[in-house]
């Protein structure tokens, strides 16, 4: 990694995820970026970013994440 790479896991309670993912879709809806605080940064995901839902499956564990993905030139 170099030294603007960052790789963070942020855990949050079942009440701090659903105003999250409530903002999420707010946002969604209406067409803006949205903007979320994790770990102290505030990170902005721009509209154009594009979705993706991943599942990982592993020794009895399971895994679902979900992603955002753009770039800062685009």
């Amino acid at each position: 990694m170099t030294d603007g790479d960052r790789d963070v896991e942020k855990e949050y309670s079942h009440e701090e995820n659903i105003r999250k993912l409530e903002r999420l879709v707010a946002s969604m809806k209406a067409g803006e970026p949205f903007e979320i605080q994790v770990a102290g940064e505030r990170i902005y995901v721009p509209v154009r970013a594009t979705f993706s839902i991943e599942h990982e499956r592993s020794e009895g564990e399971e895994e679902l994440e979900f992603q955002f993905r753009w770039s800062d030139g685009d």
